[in-house]
């Protein structure tokens, strides 16, 4: 696969995962409780893709390592608004949940090891 492709396998898995989360919003209770945690999940698990798309257009090497660690740093939030979620628990069927928890964290480690490798390359850069 050439590395146009991983680009946008990567894209395109970010937005896979949105859309899940999308719904899983959509089904929260109408409660205090339920809307605020609708409204961090909405904005964390949207996040992702967004700032992705952005990297892709970084101004400078130090700029796509901060937007590749801002997708990490949304992805945990996520990880945990889902956590959240299936703990208390605020939706009937967990299935859509539990998919995207594991989703969620193959994105997570993903992301780790993006930042870990653009960051090495950045230091080698600079030796």
């Amino acid at each position: 696969m050439s590395e146009c492709n991983k680009k946008y396998d990567l894209e395109e898995r970010l937005i896979r995962f949105t859309l899940p989360i999308i719904d899983i919003v959509e089904i929260l209770s109408n409660t205090k409780a339920g809307n605020h945690i609708a409204g961090q999940l909405i904005r964390s698990g949207t996040s992702p893709a967004f700032n992705y798309g952005e990297a892709q257009v970084a101004e400078s090497r130090n700029d796509f390592i901060h937007k590749m660690k801002i997708c990490l740093k949304e992805l945990k939030e996520t990880h945990v608004a889902l956590q959240i979620i299936r703990r208390k628990p605020f939706v009937k069927d967990f299935a859509k949940v539990d998919k995207s928890i594991t989703k969620c964290k193959e994105l997570i480690s993903i992301f780790v090891r993006n930042a870990e490798t653009a960051q090495k390359n950045k230091s080698s850069r600079e030796s």
